[in-house]
């Protein structure tokens, strides 16, 4: 059922549906169309899955690297997308790609089902959700806000807190996957939250990923993303060694990966993201470590993660190592590149890392 200004219409009535079960589309009549244009909703396509209504108005907030092109998905999907960046050379950009532009955060999330967030650190997130200014208190009672940055766990389960004092549901649902997997729609989001409100979520979360994982309690999907980010940061390094010893020894950079992807060593950073350029197409090392996930990105989910093993009491040796050498590769003028590009630091390819 779609509710459309104080009135209850059968979904199938006013929209163009997909039942997912059947595989059938029905197209609305003429005279419901003309009911859903005068209610101000979208004419686009709904989807039913299992009975709900998946189109949305959706406020996305941050469109960076990551956020752009999830926002853009969004839309493609039919959802009701209002975007805001403070940036207003992005603002121009999203304009340009058909993106409904806000100049300020309230406008965008004026009447919004979801409000999304993707933004660098847990202290903007909590700037922008947070206080009598903040959004959640701009937000209805019922919405949800779903933050896909990469933040701190106590700043997530801190958001949770303030969205249940307010009636609104909040999901920590940072991703993987990297802007490939942000244009192409086939992210990884691992969810921090009830299973209730991931499956209120689900439809807007499928228009931006292909895998959606329900992590646990609030808080827990942060988890999952600091725990990915400790492995994909330690196994770059040793990828990047391994192909390194490779070169001095005369070893064939793809005769080694072809081998070690069947054999013991085999990874994703060894057969998915190598860092050697050329050995497959489209990923940052074949286009000179540009447009990718900053190693900057990656230092800060390192210290993250660092953060949280000094509060449960976990030993992290390689994970302390990880960002110490991340550390030096951004110091020396590296942060915008991919993490990948840390094979440069490990074969000294030109990489100071002092100025002596």
């Amino acid at each position: 059922m779609l509710r459309v200004r104080g009135l209850i219409h059968p979904t199938s009535a006013v929209c163009a549906t997909t039942d997912t079960a059947r595989g059938e589309k029905r197209l609305p009549s003429e005279q419901n169309q003309a009911i859903l244009k005068s209610s101000g909703g979208p004419l686009g396509e709904c989807r039913l899955t299992q009975g709900r209504l998946s189109m949305a108005k959706v406020g996305f907030l941050g469109l960076g690297r990551m956020g752009f092109p999830m926002a853009r998905n969004l839309a493609t999907a039919g959802h009701d997308v209002h975007v805001y960046d403070p940036s207003e050379e992005v603002g121009r950009k999203a304009a340009k790609a058909g993106l409904k532009t806000a100049s300020r955060v309230d406008v965008a999330v004026e009447g919004a089902d979801f409000v999304i967030t993707m933004v660098p650190t847990g202290r903007h997130v909590l700037e922008i959700f947070l206080g009598d200014d903040g959004v959640l208190a701009k937000m209805a009672k019922g919405s949800m806000a779903i933050d896909s940055s990469t933040i701190d766990t106590a700043d997530a389960r801190r958001l949770h807190a303030a969205g249940r004092e307010r009636g609104i549901a909040v999901l920590d649902a940072p991703v993987s996957g990297g802007v490939m997997g942000a244009e192409a729609g086939t992210l990884t989001f691992m969810v921090g939250g009830s299973a209730e409100d991931l499956e209120r979520a689900r439809p807007v979360l499928e228009a931006m990923g292909r895998r959606i994982f329900h992590a646990g309690e609030p808080g827990v999907g942060q988890a999952a993303k600091l725990c990915n980010n400790l492995l994909a940061g330690i196994s770059m390094i040793a990828v990047s060694e391994a192909f390194a010893l490779a070169r001095h020894l005369g070893l064939d950079a793809r005769k080694m990966q072809e081998i070690s992807a069947v054999s013991t060593g085999g990874c994703f950073s060894l057969t998915n993201y190598p860092p050697v350029p050329g050995l497959v197409p489209n990923v940052p090392s074949s286009r000179e470590y540009r447009n990718g996930f900053a190693s900057q990105l990656m230092l800060k989910d390192l210290k993250l993660a660092q953060q949280a093993a000094i509060q449960s009491g976990t030993a992290l040796p390689l994970g302390g190592l990880a960002a110490a050498l991340y550390g030096m590769f951004c110091q020396a003028g590296h942060s915008e590149l991919d993490y990948s590009a840390i094979i440069k630091l490990i074969e000294g390819d030109g990489v100071r890392t002092s100025d002596a």
